[in-house]
């Protein structure tokens, strides 16, 4: 089985940034509430805290935050103004908040800043220079970077969630100045060293959700490295493998597959089946007819329009999670806005946390779950903030910003080239 490779990355001990100017990249892009514009998931605030407050307290630094919230053009793109007053709450300290990312504002109230104090910038997507992906080398040369990288001491990317981009937030300031990774960076990269490392075996991948382009890669590399003993599927991605197997699933679902372009994919499915991959996919269904009355169908006898996973495919798999020792889960096994349709998602959770296994649940459905503070108790789940992070890692790929506190550790910290 193969292991998948994970770049050394330096950590706060290889900085030791104390009494220092700190620069913190962080992931707090949050649901917004499209009518009130308020946030409505709190869990990527909360994430941050320690790192916070570590640099903070303990180690005596003054912490600028840089982050951003959704896209431009997006109903989710805002100013930072509300995330600075959420911050504050659960920090227990006075978080500043600053309307201005690069400009004369943010770099005199960078340079007044003393220590033990935190400023938020702005959203730095405000700047037209983030939306933009490149190498490390030339985002480093950005005018975001030359103009703040001066201000600081160090650098720290606590922000997971946005480690697949290589933008100049993430992967130019770390080849301007000493950086380190944050601790929930570093728990995050943890969690995912241990769900692959060669004694986490038997490996379950539970994988669904609507995603269903990102989710095939991502099993098509699971299946090449070697890093699964068996991989459930649910969602659109279970009905897709079933088609590729020449199973009825219904035709109100076939041509629900056919609207969204996902028929063309079923060559692809099936070449990964005839490559013998370990992919189980659900023996029944609920679905809903026209009538919206709900029903438990079994695969091959499918007429509504499947919405979950059904009971005999919930005991299947549970058993098959209890004897894991490590389950990696991402995205729900049916379509939870609808609370007649959460029983499969919430079921594959709870036998996954009933387990010995060390559990790994990936996206906002999942995640929402459990709640975050039962998590860290637990001591053997991980609530991953990482969406498209995840994903690719765990289809095989690097990640730009670990590849990038790599580089920056072997130009200003190691000696040797580790």
């Amino acid at each position: 089985m193969t292991v998948l490779r994970i770049p050394k990355i330096p950590l706060l001990e290889d900085i030791d940034p104390r009494n220092a100017k700190v620069l913190l990249r962080i992931d707090i892009n949050s649901p917004i509430d499209h009518k009130t514009g308020r946030i409505i998931d709190n869990i990527r605030l909360r994430a941050h805290v320690d790192t916070i407050r570590e640099l903070v307290v303990e180690r005596n630094c003054s912490v600028v935050l840089i982050a951003h919230q959704g896209r431009p053009g997006d109903k989710d793109f805002t100013d930072l103004s509300q995330h600075a007053e959420i911050l504050s709450k659960y920090l227990g300290l006075d978080v500043e908040f600053v309307e201005d990312v690069m400009g004369p504002t943010a770099r005199e109230k960078i340079r007044g800043l003393k220590p033990g104090e935190i400023l938020l910038l702005d959203n730095v997507r405000f700047v037209s220079e983030e939306l933009i992906e490149a190498l490390p080398e030339k985002q480093a040369e950005t005018y975001l970077v030359r103009r703040l990288a001066p201000l600081f001491n160090y650098y720290v990317n606590d922000a997971f969630g946005t480690a697949h981009r290589s933008q100049p937030s993430i992967v130019g300031f770390p080849l301007r100045l000493p950086s380190a990774a944050g601790r929930l960076m570093e728990l995050e990269v943890k969690a995912l060293s241990k769900a692959f490392s060669e004694a986490a075996q038997p490996r379950i991948f539970v994988l669904g959700g609507g995603k269903v382009y990102d989710t095939l890669r991502i099993i098509e590399n699971i299946v090449k490295n070697k890093v699964a003993d068996r991989i459930l599927t649910t969602g659109l991605v279970a009905q897709l493998f079933l088609v590729a197997k020449a199973v009825n699933i219904g035709e109100v679902n076939k041509e629900f597959l056919e609207e969204k372009g996902l028929l063309s994919l079923v060559p692809r499915a099936r070449r990964i089946l005839l490559l013998g991959a370990p992919i189980e996919t659900p023996i029944d269904f609920k679905t809903v007819d026209r009538e919206g009355n709900v029903r438990n169908e079994t695969v091959g006898n499918v007429n509504g329009l499947i919405m979950d996973i059904g009971d005999n495919t919930i005991t299947m798999y549970s058993d098959l999670i209890r004897e894991a020792n490590v389950v990696v889960m991402r995205g729900p096994a049916g379509v939870m806005e609808d609370p007649r349709f959460r029983t499969g998602t919430e079921k594959l959770v709870k036998a996954a946390l009933l387990s010995n296994a060390f559990t790994i649940l990936g996206g906002g459905h999942l995640t929402a779950i459990i709640p975050w503070d039962e998590a860290k108790r637990k001591g053997n789940i991980h609530l991953s903030t990482g969406g498209g992070a995840l994903l690719l890692f765990l289809a095989g790929e690097p990640l730009p910003a670990l590849e990038a506190l790599h580089i920056s550790a072997r130009k200003f910290l190691w000696k040797t080239t580790n």
